[in-house]
């Protein structure tokens, strides 16, 4: 017997979309499943593959449908509830659009220490834009001074910019919502950086 997931709604152009999807893989995959990819945290995201018996565990929610079968992993399920898959269909083919409002869990509370407040703040806002550029940011510590102290990785890892990133973007964006927050530093060796989105001069 699968898990339930209370009021989760798939809706007919979502389901449309999934049994034309089905159709194109010749009826080979068992069915279509959604998982939670790093659940309750600001990076979560929801995502959606076709699975063959033999990855069935037998444990997951089943959402029997004309075409196919949706399969909700059972780890992942508490944090579908209440969610909506829907597909905006456009000229161009459509886009699916998956709102659910467990899946990144909540924001800390405000009395939450301001070392987790910053982890939070970095998660959900400054490293999904770091990510066009391939970098990323991480929270080394708070100093007892009050300091963010952040390595870079990935394309911010040496690269040339990092200082105006640091200060225009990452900085300006912590300050802005932690005034608590005296400022940042950077703990990062950028000397040893591998592939750098802009490559310092030597």
């Amino acid at each position: 017997m699968g898990v339930i997931v209370s009021d989760f709604e798939l809706t007919p152009a979502a389901a449309r979309h999934f049994a034309r999807l089905m159709s194109s893989q010749g009826g080979d995959a068992a069915g279509i499943a959604l998982r939670a990819v790093d659940p309750g945290s600001p990076a979560a995201d929801a995502r959606l593959l076709f699975c063959d018996d033999d990855e069935l565990t037998g444990g997951e929610w089943r959402l029997q449908c004309e075409g196919f079968t949706l399969f909700v992993d059972a780890a992942s399920a508490p944090f579908f509830e209440g969610a909506r898959i829907d597909f905006i269909e456009s000229g161009s083919g459509g886009q699916l659009n998956i709102r659910a409002p467990r899946l990144k869990g909540q924001p800390p509370a405000a009395d939450a220490g301001l070392d987790a407040q910053v982890r939070y703040l970095i998660e959900s806002e400054i490293n999904p834009r770091l990510a066009a550029h391939g970098g990323r940011v991480s929270l080394e510590e708070i100093t007892a001074d009050g300091y963010a102290r952040l390595r870079f990785g990935g394309g911010c890892h040496g690269c040339s910019m990092v200082d105006v990133t640091l200060k225009n973007g990452v900085e300006k964006t912590l300050l802005d919502k932690l005034p608590q927050l005296r400022g940042v530093r950077d703990a990062t060796d950028h000397d040893s950086g591998a592939q750098p989105y802009y490559r310092r001069d030597r």
